[in-house]
């Protein structure tokens, strides 16, 4: 058996028209979507970012703001701009790029934003929403796996699912997200006693925890979706002196060989995240507005 490739890319962008589509039905009725990104010093990488997010955001019909900021700003400055965002009615989704500086509490940060507008669902407000089964802005990155799973599967329920990290940021959203599709899911984490096993038994396998192919092809049971959340940087001296290679949590040549499904490190889950913000900014607008959920772009 070899597993099917699933490509992020080519759903991030089913994902992108989607979100278009839904804009100009927005657009016409006189609501453009706006999401401001909040930039804090001149970080390279950051700004990579926040450059691709705002092509991203006008390529489908949505208003775009960016706002840069010194690296030595205050809190207070920084926390004056998000409550004039906060109160922007132009304005549906907020975002500040982190890292911030040192000076900077980026949990402090994530708790001034309006949770409505938290487009990467990263507040207290949205975790304790989506755990407790309503209504809320969904991190991103566990979102687009969710998407990408039951474009895969087609109904989740009833699949046992293993999540491997428990983060914040993408393992305890996944499991609630995998949840609330009925699926019977296992967190498991550096003390989960013969993980082997526990990922053996799983229909689902997500990796998420941040350690360069720690997955091997043995514990998978045959024919199981691999979604891979991992990205880690391993010497490739083959490309010349001090030079790097992408890989996932996932031993991607071996654990292909087994599985049914399996997402590629890059190219995989990474496109999805940008995706995932743009549809989170079109159903946060659809909510402030008191209008249906766009179909297909929320959990």
């Amino acid at each position: 058996m070899t597993a099917k490739i699933l490509d992020g890319k080519a759903f991030a962008a089913d994902i992108r028209q989607k979100v278009a589509a839904h804009v100009a039905t927005l657009v016409d009725q006189g609501i453009q979507p706006g999401l401001a990104v909040v930039l804090v010093g001149e970080d390279p990488a950051s700004q990579v970012y926040v450059r691709n997010k705002g092509i991203a955001t006008t390529e489908v019909g949505m208003a775009s703001f960016e706002h840069k900021l010194p690296v030595d700003v205050t809190q207070t400055d920084l926390y004056a701009l998000i409550d004039k965002l906060n109160a922007d009615p132009a304005v549906h989704g907020i975002l500040v790029q982190f890292p911030v500086p040192g000076h900077l509490s980026e949990r402090d940060i994530v708790a001034r934003i309006d949770p409505a507008k938290d487009v990467d669902g990263l507040s207290v407000v949205n975790a304790g929403l989506l755990a407790s089964g309503q209504r809320a802005m969904v991190s991103c990155t566990p979102l687009g796996c969710l998407m990408l799973l039951r474009d895969t599967l087609g109904p989740l329920a009833g699949m046992e699912a293993v999540v491997i990290g428990r983060s914040n940021l993408v393992g305890k959203p996944m499991a609630q997200l995998l949840l609330r599709d009925s699926c019977t899911v296992t967190v498991a984490h550096s003390r989960t006693r013969d993980l082997a096993a526990t990922v053996g038994r799983a229909d689902i396998v997500i990796a998420a925890v941040g350690r360069a192919q720690m997955v091997p092809a043995s514990w998978i049971k045959p024919g199981a979706t691999v979604i891979d959340v991992g990205i880690n940087r391993l010497p490739a001296p083959e490309k010349g002196e001090g030079k790097t290679r992408l890989v996932g949590d996932v031993d991607f040549a071996a654990v292909k060989e087994v599985a049914g499904a399996i997402t590629p490190v890059p190219g995989g889950v990474g496109p999805l995240t940008i995706a995932c913000l743009l549809a989170n900014t079109v159903t946060a607008t659809c909510r402030m507005n008191g209008l249906p959920e766009p179909e297909g772009l929320t959990a």
